[in-house]
């Protein structure tokens, strides 16, 4: 498995949110050149299977939060230099884009503590491949004025002054890894001052065949989806450019259309606290 012309290196390279023609042109060459390929569990497999050649050594490398199967950080890193350290060419192969909420700075310290030769690939985020196929423009004129991209699993962390700032902005908010999280966090951005009927999208599987839309307003999750069970990987996205999803949706993967939720109704509405109670 010797490349001596790419000896030690290793590629840190963004596999886009799903569809397989969305990884760059450049990901698509070093994965043609790879010895090693480390890639992630929700990586579209037939990014392999088209891009890699035949006799490349594919490892899958995936976390799924401390479950079965997951592999930690640590062994990802080890992996990642041992195979490099033997003269290979190895893809760190990421989801989404390689720097977005991802360990990227993990093994970015691993490759330079040991002096192993490095690039890094970027490419299309969950963010940006979700909107897009969901016909969700995330900083469409007159409906907002900026996009913050965001995670939410502990609200110990998130400050008071932060919840008003993400409840009263003008930005598009898109949470990754946060649908497990969202009846909390729909709560969370009410009690800041969050309208009750903000929009709301969640987008499960995005860019593949079978994404799913799901549209509907910050009150409903606070009690109408409290125990809702999201396909992985799923995106978040709050603000009012969700309500251009109906007009500029292109993209039905062949499974059917979005899956709309009725806005507050009158008895949901009567459950609602005061948004200026104490959090």
């Amino acid at each position: 498995m010797q490349n001596l012309k790419n000896k030690g290196k290793v590629i840190l390279a963004a596999a886009g949110p799903g569809d397989a023609e969305l990884v760059t042109v450049k990901t698509a060459r070093y994965l043609q050149e790879a010895d090693v390929v480390l890639t992630d569990r929700l990586v579209n497999r037939e990014i392999i299977n088209r891009y890699c050649k035949k006799n490349v050594l594919v490892i899958e490398v995936g976390k799924q939060a401390g479950k079965s199967g997951s592999m930690p950080q640590l062994t990802i890193n080890k992996l990642m230099a041992e195979y490099a350290e033997k003269g290979n060419l190895v893809v760190r192969l990421k989801g989404g884009d390689v720097s977005i909420f991802s360990n990227v700075l993990d093994e970015l310290e691993t490759l330079t503590n040991k002096g192993i030769s490095y690039e890094i690939v970027p490419g299309v985020t969950a963010a940006l491949g979700a909107a897009a196929y969901a016909g969700i423009p995330l900083t469409a004129r007159g409906y907002a004025t900026g996009v913050r991209l965001l995670t939410f699993n502990d609200p110990s962390i998130i400050t008071e002054s932060e919840w008003k700032a993400w409840a009263t902005t003008s930005d598009t908010l898109v949470f990754y890894m946060s649908a497990q999280t969202l009846s909390i966090l729909a709560e969370k951005l009410f009690k800041a001052g969050m309208p009750a009927d903000k929009p709301l999208a969640i987008i499960e599987q995005a860019t593949t065949p079978v994404q799913q839309v799901k549209i509907a307003t910050i009150a409903h999750h606070i009690y109408g989806e409290k125990n809702a069970d999201y396909v992985s990987p799923t995106l978040v996205i709050i603000g009012e450019v969700v309500k251009l999803h109906p007009r500029f949706k292109w993209f039905d993967g062949g499974i059917g259309q979005a899956e709309f939720f009725s806005p507050v109704s009158e008895n949901l509405s009567e459950k609602i606290p005061d948004p200026h109670a104490a959090f």
